[in-house]
């Protein structure tokens, strides 16, 4: 019996730290007017009708510390992916030069920064609704197993309580996370 929710707990806390990590993977990508490749990671290029990261169609490199190149593997995919990075979020201006297309960065105004930041907050919130699913399913799990009998009122309680620090502490770490990034951004 209390296998099943040491077990349960144990999973539900290394899925809250795979959300935190995935989170900071986020964050890295949120560049402060430097280039960086990854920058372009979550950009969707229509590729023959399927949205697909730009780096599984073209080769993604730095061709200085303000410029990201973007080569398409194939030709006719300029365009696409040109198109792709102009209509993301980014507020990328990208600029075909024969085969290769430059992505310069631009420099963070005051606007920028705050656009940033609103994105980081976006990110931030998927992570703590991630978060808050990871325990939505604990406790679902937690009930199923008082209506099998599998575990005692007081245990499934008790580890409610405990699944939801496990997850107010994720939190406070995507919050801290966020205020640190949010100052980063803010520093000219």
């Amino acid at each position: 019996m209390a296998m099943v929710i040491a077990e349960l707990k144990k999973t539900t806390d290394q899925k809250m730290d795979k959300t935190i990590q995935a989170f900071k993977t986020d964050l890295a990508k949120v560049r402060t007017g430097r280039a960086h490749t990854g920058l372009l990671d979550h950009v969707q290029v229509d590729y023959y009708g399927t949205p697909t990261p730009i780096s599984q169609v073209a080769k993604v490199t730095l061709v200085d510390a303000r410029t990201i190149g973007v080569t398409p593997f194939e030709k006719k995919m300029t365009q696409p992916i040109e198109k792709a990075i102009r209509d993301s979020e980014l507020g990328l201006n990208p600029a075909a030069q024969g085969e290769t297309i430059r992505v310069p960065m631009p420099l963070l105004t005051e606007e920028r920064r705050k656009e940033l930041i609103k994105v980081v907050k976006h990110e931030a919130e998927n992570a703590r609704v991630a978060v808050r699913n990871l325990r939505r399913d604990a406790i679902h799990h937690l009930k199923d197993g008082l209506k099998k009998h599998e575990v005692s009122e007081n245990d499934e309680r008790r580890a409610q309580d405990e699944v939801q620090k496990m997850t107010d502490r994720h939190i406070a770490e995507i919050d801290k996370l966020l205020q640190e990034k949010e100052k980063e951004l803010m520093a000219v």
